[in-house]
């Protein structure tokens, strides 16, 4: 063979193994992200032609999916869509998946590898392939209180049962619903996701997870939490307590709600929690150092990347290089320190476990189409933030703060309510956001919840937390004991 037909020959050899491993990266490297690419129409048309598996709450299915005479096979439909939509998320044609719908999409559409002989079964049998069924922990009846006691005022409520973890009631609101996204026009179900992604709240996306705002005197149990476990200090420690506070190193000063006096030139740190002082919390911040409140913080859950309940939730956030003035602002929930709803739920939740804090999960129970389990949710212990002694002793004064402090309004009769007020200062204008958080019963807690309404809800630059979210904390903890 001469030179010129050698050449030639390995320049085709060459094509050929080129070729060869094109194909082979599309067909096993790529295959993964080309099969989940919502623009890929044939792996539409395979999912909406078989029976994507139903998500639960309560036993009832809030999203399934419903035969229908169109090239698809199957639409998705979703019982009480707005009251769910934090949960379940939607699935759409035009405009792929959100929550759940995306993050149990391998169980919903039969293919996660716990379904692999539930695939082969049906494979050798003929029968048509069906997705897994997803049980969410969802209490309905804690979902519905939450959901009627925020109204029409924008938000979040994250109720917890912390011996576990599970995820009683996830409500954000505006919610959205999922069915006008389901529909099989592209052009109306495109149309519909413009209008929701350009209204006020943004109803897309879930407040209770996915949204991180200032905690305001709510991160007062963290700061106290710190001074706890630091053994410098117990509820019944004098702490200063000015009316007002100046910060070192500048001019600003720190006071308190109305420019009040939180009852003398010092209280106990269990009376400084109850009437929620500012100026007590700060010093004690600028007290404790910085290093001492990040543990702390990281000890809830700060900081720790982010969390899947399977649905992601984002970071909440301590800031770094802080300076005195920041340092006494972010010990009373301010400046920049950023906590999801979910969070501030987990801060309650460990206190009331004993120290002790459990991962939250919002899937208890995956079924195969035959109803025989195939995989179900074990509480898992995520830290232990506060040691017993700690935790008795916060339980001790978020108990004062709903007797006989700022979280009156979340008293229950015949129960013992422990919570935490907040009201949050957002940017220059704006009404504050209103929070709570707390558990019940505090000597033998099945629920703890987290409530923020943003902007101060109906009652604006007058609101607080005890007024607005602790009313609100006080229906979703009776929907649960009474359940």
């Amino acid at each position: 063979m001469n030179t010129p037909l050698r050449r030639l020959a390995t320049l085709v050899l060459v094509m050929f193994v080129a070729l060869m491993g094109s194909a082979s990266w599309v067909q096993f490297g790529q295959a993964e992200d080309l099969n989940t690419d919502p623009r890929n129409a044939r792996t539409l048309y395979r999912e909406h032609g078989n029976a994507r598996g139903p998500i639960v709450a309560g036993g009832e299915a809030i999203a399934a999916s419903v035969p229908v005479d169109d090239p698809f096979g199957f639409q998705r439909t979703y019982a009480q869509g707005e009251l769910y939509s934090s949960v379940t998320g939607f699935y759409s044609i035009a405009n792929g998946r959100s929550q759940l719908e995306l993050a149990a999409n391998d169980q919903l559409t039969g293919r996660g590898d716990q379904l692999f002989f539930s695939r082969i079964r049906d494979l050798l049998t003929g029968r048509r392939p069906e997705g897994a069924a997803v049980e969410t922990t969802i209490l309905p009846a804690a979902q519905q209180a939450a959901r009627e006691a925020l109204g029409d005022q924008h938000g979040a409520v994250v109720a917890l049962e912390p011996s576990t973890g599970r995820v009683l009631a996830l409500v954000s609101t505006p919610g959205f619903d999922p069915n006008a996204l389901a529909v099989h026009s592209t052009s109306e179900a495109s149309a519909r996701y413009a209008e929701l992604d350009a209204a006020p709240g943004n109803p897309l996306r879930s407040n209770a997870t996915q949204e991180r705002y200032a905690p305001g005197s709510t991160f007062k149990l963290v700061t106290a939490a710190a001074a706890l476990e630091s053994g410098a200090y117990t509820p019944d420690t004098p702490v200063p307590s000015p009316v007002v506070l100046d910060l070192p190193q500048t001019s600003a000063t720190i006071g308190n709600f109305g420019g009040s006096s939180c009852g003398g030139d010092q209280v106990s740190l269990a009376d400084a929690l109850r009437v929620s002082c500012n100026t007590a919390f700060a010093q004690l911040g600028l007290t404790l150092g910085e290093d001492a409140l990040r543990e702390q913080a990281e000890r809830f859950g700060f900081d720790q990347g982010r969390l899947a309940i399977p649905t992601q939730v984002v970071e909440s956030v301590f800031p770094t290089d802080l300076d005195p003035p920041s340092l006494a602002q972010t010990a009373i929930g301010q400046r920049d320190v950023a906590a999801t709803p979910l969070q501030m739920a987990m801060v309650s939740a460990a206190i009331a476990n004993g120290g002790v804090l459990m991962k939250p999960y919002l899937v208890d129970t995956v079924r195969a189409a035959d109803l025989t389990v195939v995989s179900q949710t074990e509480p898992e212990e995520l830290s232990t933030p506060v040691s017993p002694t700690t935790a008795e002793g916060l339980t001790r004064m978020m108990v004062g703060v709903v007797e006989s402090g700022t979280g009156r309004s979340a008293q229950l009769p015949g129960v013992q309510v422990a919570g935490k007020t907040g009201t949050a200062e957002t940017v220059e204008g704006r009404p504050p956001h209103a929070w709570f958080t707390a558990f019940a019963p505090a000597d033998a807690p099945r629920v703890a919840v987290a409530v923020i309404v943003e902007n101060g809800g109906s009652l604006g630059n007058e609101a607080t937390g005890g007024q607005v979210a602790a009313p609100i904390a006080r229906a979703v903890i009776e929907a649960v004991l009474a359940s």
